[in-house]
């Protein structure tokens, strides 16, 4: 972290990272460790087993022009805003090999992120005390999922769990306002389930944990996060068609080491989030299937609050 303050805002393909020095929000960036917004419809759902597995892309779009502080304000005397643009390949290999009963699979997701962030800070009767700006375009974290297992219960109900490990193998300058990475790894348990109704209507979740090593460079650690990301909808033919969203929350407290030199940690620093909009996604046997939506986030303490839309098309071979 600088020697002030850093935000972070990650989203969509699975990193990005704003580091700004004169306010301090939660986490040690302000967002979310790992990507928000990927779980909607068909999340308890997995892929058949194939030859040569599924590949997916996302490509999502985050804009905020909020800072809101612990009080879910935005702080007088700053304007921010801050664009995200990310594309993401993935390719998952689901395998007839059972464990536990449920079949086992893996996976990998590799993330370019385009970023543009400005944000000034004015002070009554003195004027702006800080200001800064920057573009970029970067190779984000990399994350790997080593473990996948789903279980079809029913023709109409699915459930899966998976562990995620994200690197931090983007670029990284703790003292450039734009990162791509967030500098430290995380590992994330999660588990996800759907269940269709006689009449079509579907109920999906993934629910999550992430857990948070120590930034090196800045002696700072992100709280335990817990993530719910959902849909609601009524199938008609091959469309899905309802609302989707997610609500974040960090369990415990930031904590900073000796070597930290930004401002003080207040309150444990914990961020929250609700988003929700409209969602819609398409299925048909043998052809690719695509998830799109629209969400805009509420409620928002210690974090940008915005918008979050995002185009997932996804195909096994």
């Amino acid at each position: 972290m600088k020697e002030s303050v850093s935000v972070v805002c990650k989203y969509t393909g699975l990193a990005a990272a704003i580091s700004c020095s004169s306010y301090l929000l939660a986490t040690e960036s302000g967002s979310p460790s790992t990507s928000v917004g990927v779980y909607d419809f068909g999340a308890g759902f997995l892929p058949p087993a194939t030859e040569h597995g599924s590949f997916a892309s996302r490509a999502a779009f985050y804009s905020a022009d909020k800072l809101a502080n612990g009080n879910g304000d935005s702080t007088p005397g700053q304007d921010f805003s801050l664009d995200v643009f990310s594309i993401s390949a993935v390719y998952l290999k689901m395998m007839d090999k059972q464990l536990l009963g449920g079949r086992y699979g893996y996976s990998v997701i590799v993330p370019f992120l385009k970023m543009d962030g400005s944000l000034s800070v004015s002070v009554p009767g003195v004027g702006t005390v800080f200001e800064d700006d920057a573009e970029l375009f970067r190779l984000g974290d990399i994350q790997a999922v080593p473990f996948i297992l789903g279980w079809n219960l029913a023709p109409n109900f699915a459930v899966n769990t998976q562990f995620a490990v994200q690197a931090p193998t983007g670029d990284y300058d703790k003292d450039r306002f734009i990162s791509p990475s967030i500098n430290h790894w995380v590992f994330t348990p999660s588990a996800a389930f759907t269940y269709i109704t006689q009449s079509g209507f579907e109920i999906s979740s993934n629910f999550q944990l992430d857990i948070s090593t120590k930034n090196e460079d800045t002696d700072y650690q992100n709280g335990l996060e817990y993530r719910h990301e959902f849909g609601f909808g009524q199938h008609v033919n091959e469309w899905t068609l309802g609302l989707g969203g997610y609500y974040y929350r960090q369990l415990t407290d930031d904590k900073t080491g000796g070597d930290y030199t930004g401002q003080p940690i207040v309150d444990g620093n914990k961020l929250e989030t609700l988003a929700l909009g409209p969602a819609i996604s398409y299925f048909s046997p043998g052809m690719p299937n695509v998830w799109f939506h629209a969400y805009k986030e509420f409620d928002s303490v210690n974090r940008s609050e915005g918008y979050n839309i995002a185009l997932r098309v996804a195909h096994s071979f």
